[in-house]
């Protein structure tokens, strides 16, 4: 794929004619009404890089493709050995802050997922054409913390401050063929998959992507067979934490509304959080694309259809408690759906809720039983994290299996071998020897690789094996860990706080998360019972105090399961704490603490902490609070024996 609209060698570039650049960008422009603007925007940087370059050689690119964030950085230039990715603003106005956000995190992007640029030198240089001279440059920019400044005037003396001899030439074939390995954001992939990239060009072209895709292709199989045998099949798609499942399910979701419209292929969470923050992430970008390409749109309109393309579960279901026909969409996406729920708490909720006094089915059989409505064909795609119920009533993958033994027998079953493998997705032997000899064991259906991390695929290991409070193993992969993704240790709120601040670069999210059954980390100012708004946590900007940015509140595993943020503080709680060689599980109801008896229970808070532990993509700093010797709420043994156990494994505390 062609990354750059236009590349050529400096000295080739300075005597070729503007009209012969602007006409190769102009045809590469995948917008064929291109505004007057751009093209006015391209004309201006062409005459001012002409000027400014005349004494260098080296290599420059126009347009450059940053495919994970689905944008493109106005120019790189290569001279010797760096490489200077370079924003341009042309027309009024100074430095701004956003402008410098976005050169940086175009460099960091590079910097991370570009093979070629993972070693050499890399400058961010914003060039706002009308502003005036910055004569104290930062000659050391340092992990990217900030950006070189130019005007048009000043660009060809920026450069040379940041050129010496001492380092290697950039080999500019390596550099050009070097693979792209993006990891986005499931926020990112969501958007940029819904503008019709294709999922090779978002995410790693290496194991994890030929997952992704081998994955896309067994289930596009399995709908395609259903659709011309006329019958009836479901699969399940299972993955650790992180390895995509969320993305392979809404990829498959997109791919089908392109196939064919009349399928009307749904994307359907019982994650409300999650639901809320796809489909305003959907709306928003919708609309500044819109504006971008020169066209009017609604937010109400692109809301319309971003909102058809992503629904609640629960709605779902309960349109089709409505009425006994079936529903129109043929193929349907049920991601988390281990979380969908037993028949006691879907029944209990009916009859409080509902007032439907006869209700008798769990959620997966009354699922597969308005999909079994369809006189010809459907398709039910199960995306199953294992180990990743967090709420009383979640059925696990348990009750779709049994559903399907005792009233569905005749729907055709694709499933991995994983799931026979681990107790994180079936307990029963019944259910396995069931699902053997009537199920399709296909390899192609467990996402084996954790792409979430993109620092660290160890992490969901690394988390596993500390929960299960196995010391040595946890010690031999943090020791393989530490240096690729931080881990810090603190007790001191303010000093967690600043360590992110410190970190993040750019505009990469830092966030404070905890457990929701965390109730005194009140007293700190970290109040797990005040609600978020989701959409605004993980989407506004660094200046909006509603956003995770601020550090002020709290997202709990509700709100941010399924999603991810770069940088997490984790609020370790009183309700689950190191008691000598294991876990102690507690509520806290009224005044008090109750100890959790039950296991079920019990697994539940294992899993939130599993989900905390494993939503930050670069690193985190857990925070474990003091003690009080006024609050017996708050007593030594809740908090000094968890951190002295964080420490064992080899985490250190911040300085």
């Amino acid at each position: 794929m062609k990354r750059a609209y236009y590349s050529n060698n400096i000295q080739d570039f300075l005597i070729e004619p503007d009209s012969s650049i602007l006409g190769e960008l102009t045809a590469n422009h995948s917008n064929r009404t291109l505004e007057e603007l751009q093209i006015n925007a391209w004309r201006k940087q062409i005459t001012i890089l002409k000027d400014q370059l005349r004494d260098f050689g080296g290599q420059i690119y126009f347009e450059f493709a940053i495919p994970r964030m689905g944008k493109r950085v106005d120019n790189i230039v290569i001279i010797s050995s760096v490489a200077f990715i370079i924003e341009f603003k042309v027309g009024d106005g100074g430095y701004e802050k956003h402008a410098i956000e976005q050169v940086i995190d175009y460099t960091i992007d590079l910097k991370n997922f570009h093979e070629g640029s993972h070693k050499i030198r890399l400058i961010p240089i914003l060039v706002a054409t009308n502003a005036t001279s910055v004569t104290e440059q930062n000659s050391q920019i340092v992990d990217h913390e900030t950006a070189a400044k130019s005007n048009q005037n000043d660009l060809a003396e920026t450069l040379k401050q940041y050129l010496n001899d001492d380092g290697e030439s950039i080999n500019i074939e390596y550099w050009e063929n070097s693979i792209y390995k993006p990891t986005p954001t499931i926020v990112e992939a969501a958007q940029a998959l819904y503008k019709g990239h294709n999922v090779k060009e978002i995410t790693r072209s290496d194991s994890g992507t030929i997952n992704l895709s081998k994955t896309a292709e067994c289930i596009n199989s399995a709908i395609d067979k259903s659709k011309s045998n006329g019958t009836k099949s479901i699969c399940f798609v299972t993955g650790v934490p992180g390895a995509g499942k969320t993305l392979a399910g809404l990829n498959i979701a997109v791919e089908r509304m392109k196939t064919d419209e009349d399928e009307h292929a749904v994307f359907l969470s019982g994650n409300g959080p999650l639901v809320d923050v796809l489909r305003e992430a959907l709306t928003r970008d919708e609309v500044l694309t819109a504006k971008e390409n020169g066209e009017k749109l609604s937010k109400k309109q692109a809301a319309i259809k971003a909102n058809a393309f992503i629904q609640n579960i629960h709605h779902f279901r309960d349109d089709n408690l409505l009425s006994d026909k079936a529903p129109i969409e043929k193929v349907v996406v049920f991601d988390e759906a281990q979380r969908a729920w037993t028949n006691h708490q879907v029944s209990s909720f009916m009859k409080r809720k509902k007032g439907v006094e006869d209700f008798n089915k769990s959620e997966p059989e009354f699922l597969i039983d308005v999909m079994n409505r369809h006189s010809d064909w459907c398709t039910i795609v199960c995306l199953i994290g294992g180990g990743q119920e967090i709420n009383t009533g979640e059925a696990g993958l348990e009750e779709w299996v049994s559903s399907l033994k005792n009233h569905f027998p005749d729907w055709e079953i694709h499933y991995s071998n994983s799931v026979l493998e681990s107790d994180n997705y079936l307990k029963s032997e019944d259910s396995r020897q069931w699902l053997v000899g009537n199920g399709i064991s296909e390899i192609e259906l467990h996402l084996a690789v954790s792409v979430r991390s993109f620092r660290s695929e160890q992490l969901s290991n690394f988390i596993h094996e500390l929960l299960n409070v196995k010391i040595d193993n946890s010690q031999r992969i943090y020791s393989q860990i530490k240096k690729s993704y931080p881990i810090v240790l603190s007790r001191n709120l303010e000093k967690s706080k600043e360590w992110l601040r410190l970190k993040a670069k750019g505009t990469e999210r830092i966030g404070l998360i905890g457990s929701s059954g965390a109730r005194r980390l009140r007293p700190l100012g970290i109040d797990v019972k005040n609600e978020i708004s989701a959409p605004s946590w993980f989407l506004n900007n660094s200046q909006d105090i509603r956003s995770s940015y601020f550090l002020e509140e709290v997202a709990t595993e509700f709100d941010i399961q399924g999603l991810e943020i770069d940088w997490a503080c984790v609020a370790w709680g009183g309700n689950f704490y190191m008691n000598n060689t294991d876990w102690k599980y507690q509520n806290f109801k009224g005044t008090k603490w109750q100890n959790i008896n039950k296991e079920i229970d019990k697994e539940y808070l294992k899993n939130t902490y599993r989900v905390l532990l494993t939503r930050a993509r670069q690193g985190m700093v857990i925070f474990v609070p003091e003690s009080s010797d006024l609050d017996h709420t708050r007593p030594k043994e809740f908090y000094d024996r968890t951190y002295e156990y964080l420490k064992e494994i080899g985490i250190k505390e911040i300085e």
